[in-house]
């Protein structure tokens, strides 16, 4: 399984913070968000690599940030080749150009083995903070068999009209999905991770081009409801997401 973390996203929101630093990177405490988070996913057996997908202006720092770091499974940064937020690729073309550049790697190397759509996909967003390990996630995905996506209560009508919320079964399978309902079907809202079984990558291949959206990776992941079975884990704790100056400085004060 590799760990795809999406990272090329240019953090407006924190304004002069990020305007030439990837919010990811940022410190909370002696660590970074991105640390923080890799310090547990590293030590799933199942992870055999992360691959971070940023953009051309920030890859230089995520080099630096790879080289002063120790961790047992190896990093491998691309490059998806914009500078500005307005050229951006948006989340879903991030990770379908992550998946070409892997492939290209591995016909190189002649290893069809090691073909990007050869492996399960932990797919993560890389701003939060997160009170639990994707041990639990992993191991769920294992006993369903199936692609999966992560949920959790939210009581909120205003913030499930912020983000995405799906409908599940008695077995949590996902029944059905929705991006930021004006009138939500349920109280599970969708954060940003999801596990994508190699027997599905090939609708991963090919869902821009059928249609998906190519912003938020939680477009990907309602499109995927649509065309395979996929089941959600019911998080066993909280996270905290870093989406603006206050919530960063917020982060600091509490976890720093």
């Amino acid at each position: 399984m590799k760990n795809i973390v999406i990272a090329a996203g240019y953090a407006t929101r924190l304004g002069e913070l990020t305007k030439n630093f990837p919010k990811p990177l940022l410190k909370i405490g002696e660590n970074t968000i991105l640390g923080r988070m890799l310090d547990d996913i590293d030590t799933i057996d199942d992870i055999s690599e992360h691959v971070i997908i940023t953009n051309h202006k920030f890859a230089p720092i995520f080099e630096q940030w790879k080289a002063s770091t120790n961790y047992s499974k190896p990093i491998t940064i691309v490059d998806d080749g914009t500078e500005t937020n307005e050229t951006r690729l948006g989340a879903v073309c991030d990770l379908l150009y992550a998946l070409d550049i892997l492939d290209e790697r591995a016909k190189s190397s002649m290893d069809g083995d090691d073909l990007g759509g050869a492996d399960d996909l932990l797919v993560v967003a890389a701003d939060n903070l997160l009170f639990f390990s994707f041990q639990e996630f992993v191991n769920f995905a294992r006993e369903k068999r199936t692609s999966c996506i992560m949920c959790h209560e939210q009581p909120s009508i205003e913030k499930l009209q912020r983000t995405g919320v799906v409908e599940l079964d008695e077995h949590f399978r996902v029944l059905g999905m929705e991006e930021k309902p004006q009138q939500p079907k349920s109280h599970w809202a969708v954060p940003p991770f999801y596990i994508y079984l190699k027997k599905d990558i090939e609708l991963v291949r090919h869902s821009v081009e059928n249609g998906c959206g190519k912003d938020a990776p939680g477009n990907l992941a309602h499109y995927m409801v649509e065309h395979t079975t996929m089941h959600a884990w019911t998080m066993s704790a909280g996270r905290f997401d870093i989406g603006s100056l206050d919530t960063y400085y917020e982060a600091q004060k509490k976890f720093g």
